[in-house]
This record gives structure tokens, sequence and C-alpha cells, in this order.
């Protein structure tokens, strides 16, 4: 039986993503509605503290939070971030049309400062680190690195912003990062230096896999390569990473949320990597799934799929051991 209580909150912002063929002019996104969603399909007691502005206020897409059973408090922002993505075959370029405002903390329902799990999804780094102070210290703590490593300026190309130390990530327990959002050469060592022994950290390097890092006291005690889960045919890529992060998170809280009858709290990155799948074949919110099309995927994959111990240095080199 599931528990009673909220099992995870998430923190971050909503923003509008332009796309011509929505009437609105633009679909609603950020990691926030994509990482509540997640985790509430997968069927965690969830809430979500969300940033919006006017527009995003009343989006349609909040209503799907609501029907899966997010708990959602809305925050208002005079200004929420924009963005302009377009696809390339060499990958998605990405403008900020507006860059929004820092997330302010209001007032937080005490039976969700009781949940086991908290998640800092930020889209335009508007998290800032006096919400290190908010989370419970027995709590555990993901975070989407991407949302904090991005210079914006209205009008411009996002671009790379360096990793940079922060109460927030000191605190995380399970960091996520794309490799688009880091430079491939840097040293595996320079991000992970910024977590506290313990901590895993994820970079997902989209249809070729991706890394697990377990920190230790002195650098790595465990490194994982996993292998991709196949699609059937990608739609949409936006949220792939935070849905892959909050079904991680998901294995951790609930480990019989993969399942099986499983007592270890330990990252699942098989379960992860169906659910990254098959978020891409839908449009916008609506491909994130639910737990039973997540466990098929699940069981159509496992021959295929492996997690392999592995050496790397750099955030680029993804190959397996040799040997």
């Amino acid at each position: 039986m599931a528990p009673a209580g909220v099992e995870v909150v998430h923190v971050g912002s909503a923003c509008r993503d332009v796309v011509p063929e929505d009437p609105r002019g633009w679909r609603l996104g950020g990691g926030v509605t994509y990482a509540s969603l997640t985790t509430a399909r997968l069927g965690l007691r969830t809430a979500a503290i969300v940033g919006v502005d006017d527009e995003a206020r009343t989006a349609s897409e909040l209503d799907l939070l609501r029907e899966a059973g997010v708990d959602l408090e809305l925050v208002p922002l005079s200004e929420g971030p924009i963005y302009h993505n377009r696809e390339t075959p060499k990958g998605r370029v990405q403008s900020s049309v507006q860059t929004g405002v820092p997330l302010p903390i209001p007032a937080i329902p005490e039976s969700w400062l009781a949940a086991p799990g908290w998640s800092v999804v930020p889209v335009a780094g508007e998290v800032t680190d006096d919400w290190a102070a908010v989370i419970p210290d027995d709590a555990h703590l993901a975070v989407a690195w991407q949302g904090f490593l991005r210079e914006l300026a209205p009008g411009l190309q996002v671009t790379r912003r360096a990793p940079e130390a922060s109460a927030i990530l000191r605190r995380a327990d399970l960091v996520g990062v794309s490799h688009h959002d880091v430079d491939p050469e840097t040293p595996l060592a320079a991000l992970y230096a910024l977590l506290h022994p313990g901590a895993d950290l994820l970079v997902t390097q989209g249809s070729t896999g991706g890394l697990l890092v377990r920190v230790g006291p002195d650098g790595p005690t465990l490194t994982l390569r996993y292998l991709p889960t196949a699609t059937d045919g990608e739609t949409d890529p936006t949220g792939a990473g935070d849905t892959f992060l909050a079904a991680l998170q998901s294995s951790v809280l609930r480990p019989t949320v993969v399942g099986r009858r499983r007592a270890r709290r330990y990252p699942d990155l098989r379960f992860a990597a169906a659910a990254g799948s098959l978020v891409v074949e839908g449009p916008g919110l609506d491909g994130v799934p639910d737990r039973g099309a997540v466990l098929l995927r699940l069981a159509r994959e496992r021959i295929r799929r492996a997690v392999l111990p592995t050496e790397v240095s750099q955030v680029g080199a993804l190959e397996p051991r040799r040997g």
C-alpha cells in the first residue's frame, strides 16, 4: 500500500516554449512540470511548488498535473521564462525570449516539509541557494543541474554557464545533467567534486545512454554506463532528462515502483531509461508515461539493455571498459 503522505515535492518555474502549432503560440513546459507529472503518473504522492506568470497560471497543461493527483502551489511571478527551441541535424538550438525572475519561497505546508523526497528542477536558474535551507536534512534531494547551467539574455541564443559550487548542489543526493549542457572535455572530477560523498551524479547522453557515478570521499566508488532504451519514434525531446531523473528518484523513494519486491533504495537506471524513451514519443507533457507503460517498455527491452561497469574521466567519454 502506498504511503498516505506526500512522497516527493518538486520545485521550479514553469516555462512557455514557443510553438507555432499551438493556438496560444506556446506550450507549457519546464522541468518542474515534467518531473511532477512523471512521479504522479508513476504512483507517488506528489506535490509541486511552481512559479507561473499570468499566462502560465491559466495553462491547460496544469490540469494534466491536477488530474494525475499533483498537489499544486502556484507562486505568482512578474515574469516567467520563455524559450524558442529549434531542432537541427546537429541538435537543439535554444534561444531565450524572456529570462524570468527568481522563484520566491512561499509558505509551505507542514505535511510537504515531511516528504521523504524533494526535487529541485529549475529551467532558468530561478531556484536560489536560499531554498537549500528549506529542504529537510533527512530528505532525498534530486537536482536537475542543467537548469543552472544556462546563460540567458532576451533575444539571444542560450549558451553554457560553467558549473560552480552552490549550497543546493552540495546538499543534493542525486544530480542529473545532460552532456549537451557541459563542455564534453570537462573532467568528471570537476563535476563530482561539487557534490557530497555518497551522492550520485547522472550524466545523460541521449541516444547513446549515459553514466551514473557514485561519489566517495576520495573520488568515485562506482561508475556505471547504461545503454539507451529504444523509442518507437521521437516526436518531441523536451522533458526527456527531467522525466528520466524523476523516474530515477522514484525508484529510490519507492523501490517497488520498478515492478518487483525490492527493498534496496538504489537508482534503477533501466526503469528510468524506459520512462525517458517514452516521453519523447508525444508532444510536450502529453508524452509523460504512466507506470504501466514504463513497465511494458521495461519488459520489452529487458533482454537487450545493459548496465555496465566503466572507466571514464570526461563528460563526453562514455565508452564501456574494454577487456
